[in-house]
């Protein structure tokens, strides 16, 4: 169990950087009077701080062979990040960040649970037994008693 002790740790803080992160971009929004440039503000300073990450790792620039070799699919997880980030901007006011994180992480179990019975988008295939049902269940009462 120790051994998971750390990498746990910054699970739980990278949950709670997304609290964080979708807070502030809901003020900037309120600042800014524009969803889509408090989230384009967010992933350009994203951009730069992987930029400067990818600096100090030293981490090569992708060979274009490599490049070209990737399925056409991988390249959207920008797509579906800017969905996510927009309406969290948009419905962090209306439900609440407790709701909000609540019905996200929900829908998150919801996915995964499927991705990982069909093996889909290469994910090994684990089978959805009873016990992941039940953490389901348990997991979407949460959320019924956190927005109620």
């Amino acid at each position: 169990m120790m051994k998971l002790a750390f990498p746990i740790f910054l699970t739980v803080a990278a949950g709670a950087s997304i609290v964080i992160q979708q807070v502030l971009n809901t003020n900037l929004r309120t600042a800014l009077n524009s969803a889509v440039w408090s989230g384009f503000t967010s992933y350009f300073v994203g951009l730069i701080c992987m930029v400067v990450l990818a600096v100090v790792l030293r981490d090569p620039v992708p060979q274009i062979a490599t490049v070209a070799r990737i399925p056409w699919w991988a390249w959207s997880g920008g797509l579906f990040g800017a969905i996510f980030i927009g309406l969290a901007i948009v419905l962090i006011p209306t439900l609440g960040a407790a709701t909000f994180i609540a019905l996200l992480v929900t829908g998150q179990m919801l996915a995964s649970v499927t991705f990982d019975h069909f093996g889909w988008l290469g994910l090994a295939q684990r089978s959805i037994d009873l016990p992941r049902l039940i953490g389901v269940a348990m997991l979407i009462g949460g959320v019924v008693l956190i927005r109620r």
